[in-house]
């Protein structure tokens, strides 16, 4: 939308695709603000101990719509002063190292925007119908003592 004057918009992108944080970005730009705030959640390679090779996303997607519309309303009343929310989720695989959640939030000052920011994030790992599975890497000998890699799927 690139800064153009319009009322506060509610955006939400469920989709296989790679995310982009500029896509995000200038989603929510607007004039009247100060502050567009974000947080960018990407596949780390590791978790406690374990080497992730990626992980997969499900959604009830009508229903994690409907749940996010619910965080919105909810930001909107907690930080009046927010212009524009806008939520990019991936599914399916997502490499390490890429997005799975872009969430920018526009407001004139930077307070509110980067608090409804982690309130979102928050919200939406609590409540929204979004499901992940982590694939590791791991090592197991085999009764002949080669070493093999496998993964362990966890959910």
């Amino acid at each position: 939308m690139n800064g153009t004057n319009r009322g506060p918009q509610d955006l939400i992108k469920l989709t296989h695709d790679k995310l982009s944080a500029d896509a995000v970005s200038d989603a929510v730009l607007c004039p009247s603000c100060g502050a567009v705030s974000m947080f960018i959640g990407t596949t780390r390679n590791s978790f406690e101990g374990k080497k992730v090779i990626q992980l997969e996303y499900e959604a009830y997607v009508s229903m994690a719509e409907s749940e996010l519309k619910k965080i919105f309303k909810s930001i909107r009343e907690k930080w009046s002063t927010v212009q524009h929310i806008c939520v990019h989720h991936r599914l399916g695989v997502v490499p390490v190292s890429e997005a799975s959640v872009i969430i920018g939030i526009s407001s004139p000052h930077r307070t509110e925007s980067l608090e409804a920011v982690q309130y979102c994030i928050n919200a939406l790992k609590s409540t929204v119908p979004i499901w992940k599975k982590e694939i590791y890497e791991m090592d197991v000998k085999t009764n002949s003592g080669i070493l093999q890699t496998c993964a362990e799927v966890c959910r």
